[in-house]
């Protein structure tokens, strides 16, 4: 047990080497290198949900001794490239740069507070809510990609597909964790302070950190680049 986390950590890092290399242009490459990059740092909030959400057994076990670990960096760093990327694995994307006359517009007017509302709702909840981290950090997700929703409506296709895609993705990829070690989930997940719902041994809560996740996080690129993408299967 005391390797899981990090073995399953690879299998993520894994599936991103394999997303990555199949993408068709330099641009998209880059694209997801650049929000996995920025993405990693949320393994520092691991202590957050050390041992309120889950206390797993990691590398020097410094989870337990330190509320970080390394699974958590590498974890994160593949999650971020592959929500921003699976929707252009599938579909023949170019960004664009926004027009000036676009940047000016209305909607554009909340670029910021769009962009700083999941963090600040998280931390709201976070200080002053009775909620276990993982729910406070679900609703900020969502709150913060409505934002996104609303500032940039040019990119909810792809934020709603790349929620359910990553949904599945997630939920097969969870499979591997229970296949490698059937007891993990409830041994290392504080379920009695979580809902407690598993779905096919996978707990509620990890799904919905997933589409929560991959709705926000698909359209991080192009909402911080002031970018938007033509789609036509003629493009490469």
């Amino acid at each position: 047990m005391e390797y899981i986390w990090f073995i399953w950590s690879l299998i993520s890092v894994g599936i991103w080497l394999a997303i990555y290399l199949s993408l068709d242009t330099r641009e998209k490459k880059k694209e997801m290198l650049i929000v996995s990059l920025w993405t990693s740092l949320l393994g520092l909030t691991e202590p957050i949900f050390v041992p309120e959400y889950w206390s797993p057994p990691s590398l020097f076990d410094l989870a337990m001794k330190t509320g970080f670990d390394i699974e958590s960096l590498v974890f994160s760093f593949a999650i971020g490239g592959i929500a921003v990327s699976l929707y252009e694995r599938i579909l023949p994307i170019r960004h664009v740069s926004l027009s000036a006359a676009e940047q000016r517009s209305a909607r554009h007017g909340f670029h910021i507070w769009a962009l700083l509302s999941a963090p600040a709702v998280f931390i709201v909840l976070l200080l002053a809510a009775d909620l276990n981290p993982i729910y406070s950090a679900v609703v900020a997700m969502v709150t913060g990609g409505l934002a996104t929703w609303y500032c940039r409506p040019d990119l909810k296709k792809k934020m709603f597909t790349s929620a359910f895609i990553f949904l599945a993705l997630y939920f097969l990829y969870f499979f591997t964790l229970i296949a490698m070690s059937p007891g993990y989930v409830g041994q290392v997940w504080n379920l009695l302070a979580i809902s407690g719902i598993l779905i096919l041994g996978i707990p509620l809560e990890e799904l919905l950190f997933a589409w929560s996740f991959g709705f926000i996080w698909s359209s991080v690129y192009e909402h911080v680049t002031w970018r938007k993408f033509n789609q036509s299967a003629n493009l490469s």
